[in-house]
């Protein structure tokens, strides 16, 4: 067949143009993907794929040169595409199994976690036992103000004078062991 007949019979998604041209190339896309890829699924994928878009996206194509030369450049520019996708993948576990563990002694972060926990229980109950009480709706419980305020028949404004008031005291007794803006950003 005329190669212009071809060309214009796939960019005006002419069924039976379109599966003379798959037939015709396919296998042959797929032997020379496959020496680039060395994966057989993979090249097979990467010839499907060019096809499908060669469907989908007819409008958008322009064969300037002959259609063999555009269908296997195409399959040419997928390949090298896949395989360096796949080395950054490779090199990204690479870099992630070689990269130390920040925590390697797991049994110190749990024992910080605990000490941590135990200040806070400490400062919680140094509260008066109202102010601790809206404290841990709020922080414990995550109620919301003024559901706190519904719940124990307050003004929305005490309550948060309370939170306010709890924060401080945590804020001052854990400064010791966090940093400032740590501690700020984990309280609020």
């Amino acid at each position: 067949m005329e190669e212009q007949y071809l060309i214009r019979g796939i960019l005006t998604q002419n069924k039976i143009v379109f599966d003379f041209v798959f037939s015709y190339y396919y296998s042959g896309l797929c032997a020379y993907c496959e020496r680039i890829t060395n994966n057989q699924d993979v090249s097979e994928d990467i010839v499907q794929e060019l096809f499908l878009n060669l469907w989908i996206k007819h409008h958008k194509i322009k064969i300037e040169s002959s259609l063999k030369n555009y269908l296997f450049t195409s399959v040419k520019n997928r390949s090298i595409d896949y395989i360096k996708s796949e080395q950054r993948k490779t090199k990204k576990l690479i870099h992630l199994t070689e990269e130390p563990l920040q925590y390697e002694n797991l049994s110190s972060l749990w024992f910080a976690e605990t000490e941590l926990q135990a200040v806070v229980e400490k400062s919680l109950q140094k509260l008066p036992p109202r102010c601790r009480e809206i404290f841990e709706l709020s922080r414990l419980d995550g109620l919301k103000n003024q559901q706190i305020a519904d719940k124990l028949s307050l003004s929305k404004r005490t309550v948060e004078l309370q939170v306010s008031n709890a924060l401080k005291q945590l804020r001052i007794d854990m400064a010791a062991y966090l940093p400032l803006n740590l501690l700020m950003f984990l309280l609020k």
